[in-house]
């Protein structure tokens, strides 16, 4: 059996665990602040189902999918930056910052197009 975890004490093998200063922390809010940010953007394209039909729930079916694989991401993405950072070996992968940055454009685009065919 393990030994009793004191409490306040970051769980081991954690990032937390690994680093005790703020970045892990601060690294996980910012990640859970977008994934909120995708779940209100979804419900702002609910809004507009009315006006447009079935078609507009692929934007929210897309927000959605982003914010279930970044909660279901950030951990361990978080976690293996924080072993890196600390064995000195990180190999910084771009991916999630530029599928975030091509899920905007996308989103702005769509809704664009919307408001456009709207008029």
């Amino acid at each position: 059996m393990p030994p009793a975890r004191i409490p306040g004490q970051p769980q081991h093998g954690t990032a937390a665990h690994l680093d005790s200063g703020l970045q892990p922390e601060r690294t996980t809010l910012s990640w859970s602040r977008t994934c909120m940010a995708c779940v209100v953007v979804s419900a702002v394209f609910l809004r507009w189902l009315p006006f447009y039909g079935l078609a507009m729930l692929a934007l929210p079916m897309l927000t959605m999918a982003a914010a279930l694989g970044i909660s279901v991401s950030q951990r361990h993405r978080t976690l293996r930056g924080v072993q890196g950072i600390h064995a000195e070996r990180l190999a910084v992968d771009p991916t999630p910052m530029l599928m975030l940055a091509l899920l905007t454009l996308v989103l702005g685009a769509c809704g664009l197009a919307f408001v456009a065919i709207a008029d």
